[in-house]
């Protein structure tokens, strides 16, 4: 505790016995007046006394900056103190005052005051003002901590709409969980076809906390082929799920009508335009005839597909198409490409290979390496294997993969039957 009380001494006069007064000593006590008063405005308090018997009120300057009160109108006396005290606050003043005559150690508290009509926090510490006698006041230490309560409930404030925008944000990401799990399971399994054998991935970002717009979709379809799509739509979160459902579930629609994928990703266009607004997407839509082994496809924006032909992995040749969404009656071409035995075709979306940290075109390059080494009997691990060598999940980005294989001569596949099952 700070001696408060010796600071009402003229500042020149030293107390020790047998010192006498030298020239220096104005000087000095000019000096401490001043580092004083530095260290008041520093930490915005001051110093008051009360003298109880005389009726005497003594601030230092700085309460009178604290209480916005005009040195010429003079200090408050004990008595009218409470006059400027937040009437919420006039039963903590009550027991301050109490408590400072009946202790013989310092009390303190907080409470607020009004100057011209703005609240202030202040910090009060009281203790007796003692003479030979007994004590004849109270003296103390006055600090204006509005700054500092100000900053406290800012933070408190932050805190709780960090907690909040947490708890929002783990709410909507169970919702999103739940949609994308009934519109697109997580663990889809592999078709395993007479002629073929088909696994789909889905894998979602490792670091957002936000899932994207991309699916996928391998079915039968009523002429006997097969229907082989993914695809991927801008934004992240409900929306980009929502308007991924509505785009999927339209491509299974539209795909009854038996029409190739090329009119199909037309059809796909105009509902973006016109239905989707402000929103874009990519996809690759195509048809697998089982028993001519014929892949008819067009793409909208996204990376051609990459075929692995007796070891050797290279991306076909990409017919013409624009992003969905992004013009008007742009034509989408149909290309046709035969698949042989002992083939792989991967169809894959951006996620897979883009990354913030390299080019698009070291991804592509790490996922030809790594496709070549997809065995066709194992296609599902064979995939999981694929993303391991490619460095894992991508951290910004969800990513789709659609693999197709066809048996070699003489070899079979693991499990017959035109349904989903696991591989």
């Amino acid at each position: 505790m700070v001696d408060v009380a010796g600071a009402a001494e003229p500042l020149g006069h030293k107390s020790n016995k047998g010192h006498t007064d030298h020239p220096g000593s104005e000087n000095d006590a000019e000096m401490l007046a001043v580092r004083l008063a530095h260290a008041q405005r520093l930490g915005n308090m001051g110093w008051a006394e009360w003298h109880m018997h005389s009726g005497e009120t003594i601030w230092s300057d700085q309460v009178y900056l604290i209480f916005g009160r005009n040195p010429a109108d003079g200090p408050i006396a004990l008595p009218d103190l409470a006059k400027h005290v937040e009437q919420a606050d006039m039963g903590t003043l009550d027991r301050l005052l109490w408590a400072a005559v009946e202790s013989v150690e310092p009390v303190q508290a907080e409470f607020r005051i009004r100057r011209r009509g703005e609240l202030r926090d202040l910090r009060v510490v009281l203790e007796p003002l003692m003479a030979p006698g007994g004590p004849i006041g109270l003296h103390g230490v006055i600090q204006d901590i509005t700054g500092r309560r100000r900053a406290e409930r800012m933070m408190s404030e932050s805190r709780r709409q960090l907690l909040e925008a947490r708890e929002q944000a783990a709410e909507e990401l169970h919702v999103m969980l739940a949609l994308r799990e009934a519109i697109l399971p997580e663990h889809p399994g592999c078709l395993d076809l007479p002629h073929s054998t088909i696994a789909v991935r889905y894998v979602p970002a490792e670091k957002t906390a936000s899932l994207g717009g991309d699916w996928f979709e391998a079915a039968p379809a009523p002429d006997g082929r097969l229907l082989l799509a993914i695809g991927d739509v801008s934004g992240h979160g409900l929306p980009a799920i929502a308007h991924m459902a509505q785009l999927r579930h339209a491509l299974v629609g539209l795909a009854m009508t038996g029409q190739p994928a090329h009119r199909l990703l037309t059809w796909l266009n105009d509902l973006v335009l016109h239905q989707l607004k402000e929103t874009t997407a990519t996809a690759i839509i195509g048809h697998l005839d089982p028993e001519t082994r014929v892949f008819a496809w067009g793409q909208a924006g996204n990376l051609a597909p990459i075929l692995v032909r007796d070891g050797v992995a290279s991306q076909l040749d990409q017919p013409r198409g624009v992003l969905l969404g992004a013009a008007a009656g742009r034509p989408y071409e149909l290309a046709t490409t035969r698949l042989l035995p002992g083939d792989l075709l991967l169809m894959f979306t951006d996620g897979l290979v883009e990354r913030r940290t390299r080019d698009i075109d070291v991804g592509l390059d790490l996922v030809l390496a790594a496709a070549r080494d997809v065995p066709a009997r194992d296609l599902d691990a064979g995939l999981d294997h694929l993303l391991a060598d490619i460095g894992g999940p991508n951290p910004e980005d969800d990513a789709c993969l659609l693999a197709v294989s066809i048996p070699a001569q003489g070899a079979e596949p693991l499990v017959k039957g035109a349904t989903i099952d696991p591989c």
